[in-house]
């Protein structure tokens, strides 16, 4: 942070504190408590091997690499070693079968027996060689045969990545609606607090919900474009009705027209040509359409609404998005969503943090000798917020990864096949059964999310211990 001390020459008191002065207090004395400490740790190694694998796990398309015959299998270090029980030995027929071909003869040649009595063997040393050639999977697979290490580090680094992304959107909003709230003053600052005030009264959960099923049906209608072709079909039907009665129709015979046989009326056909005009005019392929090729077109439909549905469909047909494409809006959406709704927390403090320093006497120097007041938020009001912006950043991070989790859970968040932690915790809920139960599929992407949750609040509550401006002063 950066001491606005030339603004205070005339009015220097030795007898100020840093926090009044400007200075950032206690520089030489921080230190990190030690769940601080290791909360950044354990957030380190996580984030990094989520985030630095996207490549390989997201950008390859290795996350949604399937095998069918290796569907529930369970990490490799809980194979059973022999069989204990009627349950126990038929997963163990079933590793078996895993094996190579070329691997399972030369064990059965090795112990003079044929394929088929290696393949029944669940204990002794016939197993025992075979259990070297089983499929090892670190955390097992899932239901499509699909490893769930893999998934768990994209997962990781899809969460990781919305919540950092939603926790910036929010800490923008939020710094600049608090401070300009709090530097405003007056009328402008309650009327703008109380807006904070009822979106505060709104259901959190509830509100994130709503902008994302809206968000998320508007991307639905930019890629389907059902609403611009329902429009072209009611000009149509009103062309058709205006060139036999010079009047647009009313519902009932709107409903008549398109409810009437296609060779009743004579402006179909031109409305037929005229479309494919334009798709000849587009791509220039083949002899140019004339009135009796565009109403060969009409001859496969039955009914007014059928003929003028098919040309409507070529009129206004769907936009194509890749895959990758659509994958980014939905992100996008999401984070959004999250993002456009958490600032309400850091607006309230960046406020209370403004109106103290605007009482500051260095505040008042540089407004009594005329420093614009952008100059004065960016170089003395910004620099004394750092400290609550990072440490409310930090916290707001967890959050924000807890929501996405929240929304994949519900359905509305990231879709199959990309997955997030959510998405992989709604699914291995859905394999526990008590007839057998695939607990690796619940048990570790909850236990990644429930560990990098607290590591994060770990390190938020160790930045605000070492940004606290009294630690200074013990």
């Amino acid at each position: 942070m950066r001491t606005p001390l030339r603004y205070l020459d005339a009015v220097a008191d030795p007898g100020l504190t840093p926090l009044e002065t400007g200075a950032t207090p206690g520089r030489g004395r921080r230190r990190w408590s030690l769940t601080g400490v290791i909360g950044l740790t354990i957030l380190v190694l996580i984030g990094g091997a989520c985030l630095a694998t996207l490549p390989y796990t997201v950008g390859s398309g290795r996350y949604d690499d399937q095998r069918q015959s290796d569907a529930r299998l369970p990490p490799f270090w809980t194979y059973p070693r022999g069989a204990a029980d009627g349950a126990r030995a038929d997963d163990i027929r079933r590793y078996n079968e895993l094996v190579p071909a070329a691997t399972l003869a030369r064990v059965a040649a090795a112990h003079d027996m044929t394929p088929e009595e290696a393949l029944s063997s669940t204990s002794g040393p016939v197993m025992a060689d075979l259990r070297r050639a089983w499929p090892r999977y670190w955390l097992g697979t899932d239901r499509l045969g699909r490893s769930l290490l893999l998934r768990c580090l994209a997962g990781g680094g899809i969460s990781l990545g919305i919540g950092l992304a939603a926790a910036a959107i929010s800490v923008f909003i939020g710094t600049f609606y608090g401070a300009l709230s709090a530097y405003a003053g007056g009328k402008t600052d309650a009327v703008m607090m109380r807006v904070v005030d009822v979106l505060y009264g709104l259901p959190y959960v509830l509100l994130v919900v709503l902008i994302a099923v809206a968000a998320d049906a508007g991307v639905d209608e930019y890629v389907s474009r059902a609403r611009a072709r329902q429009h072209w079909l009611d000009a149509g039907v009103a062309r058709v009705f205006r060139a036999e009665h010079g009047r647009p129709p009313n519902a009932a015979e709107r409903a008549a027209v398109l409810a009437s046989p296609v060779n009743r009326h004579a402006e179909l056909a031109a409305i037929a040509l005229q479309q494919a005009r334009a798709d000849w005019g587009r791509d220039r392929h083949g002899p140019q359409p004339t009135l009796t090729s565009a109403a060969e077109v009409l001859q496969g439909t039955s009914s007014t609404g059928e003929a003028l549905g098919t040309i409507a469909a070529r009129a206004v047909p769907p936009r194509r998005l890749a895959p990758g494409a659509r994958m980014a809006l939905d992100l996008t959406t999401l984070l959004a969503a999250i993002g456009g709704v958490s600032w309400l927390t850091m607006a309230r403090v960046i406020r209370g943090q403004v109106l103290s320093l605007k009482a500051q006497p260095f505040m008042e120097a540089a407004r009594a000798i005329g420093v614009p007041w952008r100059r004065q938020f960016t170089r003395h009001l910004l620099p004394n917020l750092v400290g609550a912006i990072v440490v409310y950043a930090t916290l707001t991070v967890p959050q924000a990864i807890l929501q996405e989790s929240f929304l994949s859970f519900l359905g509305i968040g990231v879709k199959p096949p990309l997955p997030s932690w959510g998405t992989l915790a709604a699914e291995g809920l859905g394999e526990l059964n008590g007839y057998k139960s695939h607990w690796w599929l619940l048990v570790f992407p909850c236990l990644l999310l429930g560990t990098t949750l607290l590591a994060l609040n770990f390190v938020g509550e160790g930045l605000r211990e070492a940004l606290d401006p009294k630690r200074g002063r013990r």
